[in-house]
Formats: structure tokens, sequence, C-alpha cells
């Protein structure tokens, strides 16, 4: 008789609350109230609980919404979770063109009022057109009187995020202006030759043993990117030993960074070097800082600027060491070798899941940055682990002749692969685009792996041009659009495509300055959009 009149008394109280929350009863007033704060690295979302007992949804939408009754279509909304918290917090994976709100939820997940505002990461950060102004590059190396340097000194900083190049101006006495973005009158060099962040001063022509440098970042207009950075004393010795070797920049396997297939070997050029030759060793060299080729040599290449692709697979299991000499016209030594750096290839790394594509799997954006600059791949914000066996410059058509050779070592359960953009805006029909896709499908599928297609984002033909003077096919769009709907089509699938989009059906500069490559930002939404869709396409 107990247990009757309690299951009586349950029932009546559920179907009570049921009603209570359909009906909206007492909650068609209330609407959260979203705080955010930064904290180190963080960011911390706070609302007041409501007096009823409630589980919180957080949406993390592509654009403003447009209302704040209901949800958030699934073409604007990237994610969302839930909590019994009435705190959540975001980690700077997150692109700051995101927009949060949070809204109460019934014990029967009926929602209790309204979405709270919506609120932008920008708003968060104090990222105003005005604070902006205010980011500027921290010295990375010091010169002072009684540390001097010789007459060809290695300048370095902190790099700032989407820069394109740099400034760097050398100054007889400290600047009328300041952490300013114009020049200062005290200038007696300069240069904008300057595309990763350190720079190779040559004092030798200078006649001054006690000068100041400082260094700001531009945009690929020119426009300043913050302001220039304060002004550090330089002091100069002509008469110590001067030893030239480009410092290494290439961070391959840091801070648990995805492991490139096809490494990228970067560099601060020195002066005086118009080429440069990068080797690849087996072990470390005998000769360290020499100007002789390596007894370990495997491989070797000559290049202009400051990064080197690698033309061949490293799939083989080991530590690998390289290292970079300068050149001048006459392919002399300038300088010596660098310090050689190691880095390692575990296949093992990949047996979980691994990213197959082009350029913008390979990694890299912002004009001046490689696969080798972490912060611009997608990898890097993912939330599981992955191998990157992207290679710049594929096609569809290359991506499925390497299949075998770059894939099948690393066996990996799930495999994200997009390809198919080169392709398509070189002239290459969809339908040639779409057999290739399915060639690289039917090979996973034939080898345990299951494939995990990603829609193309679009691109900004203009931007192409500008930067890389590539035309691109008119009818781009509709070839984009036909290979899209057929990825669509598969089993599983990730649909990037929409929140890449503008009015216009482009690739907006805000996502990508070059109009293919997407930047950090873009990085970021990519690797949320598939965190977001990850436990559907892998269960």
């Amino acid at each position: 008789m107990k247990r009757k009149i309690f299951t009586l008394i349950f029932i009546l109280s559920a179907a009570a609350i049921y009603g209570l929350e359909a009906t909206d009863f007492g909650f068609a007033g209330y609407k959260p109230h979203l705080e955010a704060k930064q904290v180190a690295n963080e960011y911390v979302l706070t609302w007041p609980r409501l007096s009823y007992l409630s589980y919180y949804e957080i949406e993390v939408l592509s654009c403003f919404p447009e209302n704040d009754t209901k949800a958030a279509s699934p073409s604007q909304r990237i994610t969302k979770y839930r909590t019994w918290s009435n705190q959540w917090t975001v980690n700077q994976s997150f692109p700051y063109r995101t927009y949060w709100r949070v809204s109460a939820q019934g014990l029967f997940a009926h929602p209790l009022g309204r979405y709270s505002e919506s609120l932008s990461l920008t708003e968060v950060t104090g990222s105003t057109a005005e604070d902006f102004l205010h980011i500027k590059p921290q010295a990375t190396s010091h010169y002072p009187p009684y540390s001097p340097a010789p007459a060809r000194p290695m300048l370095t900083w902190t790099s700032v995020a989407g820069a394109v190049y740099y400034e760097i101006e050398m100054l007889s006495r400290p600047p009328e202006n300041p952490n300013d973005i114009l020049p200062s009158q005290q200038r007696v060099f300069s240069s904008r030759e300057v595309f990763t962040n350190g720079y190779n001063a040559d004092f030798s022509t200078l006649q001054a043993d006690n000068l100041l440098w400082r260094v700001r970042a531009l945009d690929y207009h020119g426009n300043p990117i913050g302001v220039f950075s304060d002004a550090s004393q330089i002091s100069i010795n002509p008469a110590l030993e001067q030893v030239l070797k480009p410092v290494i920049t290439a961070s391959l396997n840091e801070k648990g960074t995805a492991q490139l297939l096809y490494p990228v070997y970067s560099w601060i050029p020195i002066s005086g070097a118009v080429d440069y030759e990068v080797e690849l060793l087996s072990q470390p060299p005998e000769n360290p800082n020499g100007v002789e080729p390596s007894a370990y040599r495997i491989w070797s290449k000559q290049v202009v600027g400051f990064d080197c692709y690698d033309d061949l697979p490293r799939n083989n299991p080991g530590i690998y060491y390289w290292r970079v000499l300068g050149l001048d016209k006459q392919g002399n030594p300038v300088g010596v070798y660098s310090d050689a750096v190691p880095f390692t290839v575990d296949v093992s790394k990949g047996h979980y899941a691994a990213t197959f594509g082009d350029s913008i799997t390979h990694g890299g954006g912002a004009v001046s940055y490689s696969p080798a600059d972490w912060e611009y791949s997608f990898q890097t914000y993912l939330n599981f682990p992955v191998v990157n066996l992207g290679k710049s410059g594929d096609t569809s058509e290359t991506m499925a002749a390497r299949f075998d050779h770059d894939v099948l070592p690393y066996k990996p359960r799930f495999l994200l692969i997009m390809g198919g953009t080169n392709s398509l805006r070189g002239g290459t029909p969809a339908a040639d685009v779409i057999h290739d896709l399915t060639v690289i499908r039917d090979k996973c599928l034939a080898n345990g792996i299951r494939p995990i297609l990603m829609t193309l984002p679009p691109i900004n033909p203009s931007a192409i041009d500008r930067v890389f003077q590539e035309e691109t096919m008119p009818n781009w769009q509709e070839e984009f659009a036909t290979v899209n709907h057929f990825i669509r089509q598969q089993r599983y699938f990730i649909d990037l495509n929409p929140y890449f989009t503008n009015s216009d059906g482009e690739l907006p500069d805000y996502y990508a300055i070059d109009g293919l490559h997407p930047d950090i930002e873009g990085k970021k939404l990519m690797a949320q959009l598939i965190n977001a869709h990850w436990s559907r396409v892998t269960r």
C-alpha cells in the first residue's frame, strides 16, 4: 500500500513539475545575466542561479543570435554545453569571434525563461580598437654596456599574432614618441624586410657604438598591428668575435603539437646570406657549427627565405636532426651551420586519429606562417591526439595517390579528410574530385579506417590573386557546392563550410587574409567544430 501511495505521489509530482515547466509558469520573465572575466589564460563565465532546480545550457555561436527566446539554428551553433553549476570556464582554444549565451533548463529539458544576452570573447579581453593599439612586441635579446654585441648581432622579440611582417628601426637616441605607431625622428636606419620575429642587424656601417632599436608588427597592407616596442639599448663592440649562424624557430614536436609527416624547417635569416641549405641528419652532426656537410646527412635542399618544406614523408620511426647554413650569391658559406635540432617520428602516435589533406590541413596562414608555427594548425586546438598527414600543394588526385604510402603506416582508427580546394580552384571538375575522395574513402574502409570527410570552406578569389597572383576558375562556387553536397551524403562527415561563408559566399578576410588558408581564428574555429562533432562521428 505504501509503495502504491509513494508511486502515486511521485507521478503526481512529476506531472505537476512537467506542467509547470511546459507552461513556463513563473519563469517567463527570467533571463540570466551573463558576466565574464579573464583569469590567466582562461575566461570564466558566471550567472546567478535560478531559485528552482535546473541545469544550464551554454550555447557557442558563430554570429549574434536573432532572438533570446529559442535555441540557435544548427548553422549558427558551433557547440553547446550543459552544467549544474552557475559558471563555465572557457580556454583560449576558442576563437574570439564567437558569441556565448546561457539559459536555464528544467528537469524535463524545457527552457525556463529566455536566453541571456550574448557575450563575445572580445568583450572579455577588452580587445577594442583603442586597446588593440597597445599591443607591442617585447625584446628577448639584450646587449647592455656590460655585455655588448658584435658588429652583426641577432635581435629577437616576441611574435605578434597575425603579423605578416615587421618594421625595425635603429635610433641614435630615445624616441620622442615611445610606443607610438609612427616612425621616430631619431631613426638612423629601418627595414621592413623582416618576416620572422628576429633580425640579424649589421652595425658595421653605422658610426655609433651605442644605439637603440625597436620594432612593430604590420598587417598585409602595411598597417600597424599595435605599437612600436619599448626602445632597447644595444651596445656594440666591433672587436668581439663574430659567429654568424641562423637561429632555429621551428618547434617540431614542441608543446604536444601534432607530428608532421612532411616537416617544415624555419629559422631567422642572417645578414649577407641570399640562399640557405637545410640538411637532415640521422644522428647529431660530428662537426657542429661547421660549414661542411655532415657524414650523417640523409637529405638536403637549398631554398630562399626563412623556411623549407621537406619533399619527403618522414614516417620511418626514430630521432632526426636538422640544421641550416647561409650561402652567398656564389654558393659560399656565410657564417656556419645553425645548431642541430632534433625531432621524433613515432608512428604509434597516429594509431588513434590522423588528419589528411592539403595546405589547409598541413598548416600555416597569414601569408608568412608555415606549418612549423603551431598556432596556425587546427590540430593544436583539438581535444584528442592526432598526427598531421597534410601536404601543402596537394590536389585530391595526389592525395589519393599517396594514401597507401603516407596513411597506412600509421593505421589510424579515424582519418579526418579534407581535400579538393586546389583542384577545384585550378579548374578540375567536381566529378573528378568526387572520384578521388571516393577512392580515399574506399581505401580507408578496406583498411579498417573510419573516413570522416569535412566539407570545403569557401575561398576568396580576389584575396588569392592579391597575395599569390593566381586566378581562380569563375565557376568555383558551383563546383565547391557539388563536392560539398557529395560529402554531406557520407555516413561520417563534419560540415565546416557554413561557418566560414560570408553573405557573398566567400571566405572573409578576418578568417584568412590570403583568401585560402585560415589564420589563427579560422584554425581555432575549425578545431572547435571538429571537437563538437567528434563523439557523433566516432561512436
